[in-house]
């Protein structure tokens, strides 16, 4: 642990920012692991109440049931059949207001991976940079025939980048599968509540008639 802990100093004041990455990077990526599972997203016991609406009278059991569980998908379910009995382009609004609201937090914390995805190798760049500075001032001062010095100060320098790529590429995985995976639950969330809505139509028109 502390040779490793030694390698990282060497990095010089460029492994903050990399160490405030990482932390930020593996909390989220945690976070979007338990928070995108399926099952917690699309929740099993809103999809059987919703599939087994067969009138008016039931809304109010499926009401119920979207209370008893967070989520958008639940959230999104319940806004719906509060406002069933808006007018239908009401409704469809109700819908999308609300949608929009789920999606942006299904997808909370994407945007902060993604970033970390771009800026890590960056800031490993820009440490090497420094790293190769501070080798041009021992050339400077010692000259090119001290080949020790010289090839330690440029493993050092290397470092950061080393470190910025070992960040990076994980975040960026990371942030296609999360992104792929909210995309799908986006994609049966407006399945379901699709199914809903040809639903509530369907009891208007029956009760119009």
């Amino acid at each position: 642990m502390k040779h490793i802990w030694d390698f990282l100093a060497k990095g010089g004041i460029i492994m903050i920012p990399l160490f405030l990455c990482s932390i930020t990077g593996l909390a989220i990526i945690i976070e979007k692991f338990i928070s995108l599972r399926r099952r917690k997203v699309i929740i099993p016991e809103v999809v059987s109440v919703l599939e087994n609406v067969k009138g008016a009278n039931d809304f109010a059991l499926a009401i119920s049931i979207c209370e008893k569980h967070s989520g958008p998908f639940a959230n999104i379910i319940r806004i719906t059949l509060e406002n069933h009995d808006l007018p239908r382009e009401e409704i469809k609004e109700t819908l999308l207001d609300q949608g929009r609201q789920e999606v942006h937090q299904l997808e909370k914390g994407l945007g902060v991976l993604e970033t970390i995805a771009g800026v890590a190798p960056l800031l490993g760049l820009l440490g090497t940079v420094l790293g190769i500075l501070k080798v041009f001032k021992v050339i400077s001062i010692m000259g090119v025939g001290q080949a020790t010095a010289l090839a330690g100060g440029i493993s050092e320098a290397l470092i950061t980048t080393i470190t910025g790529l070992f960040i990076g590429i994980p975040a960026l995985v990371a942030y296609n599968y999360f992104a792929s995976r909210a995309e799908t639950h986006v994609l049966e969330i407006e399945k379901y509540s699709n199914r809903l809505l040809k639903k509530i139509f369907a009891f208007q028109d029956a009760t119009a008639g």
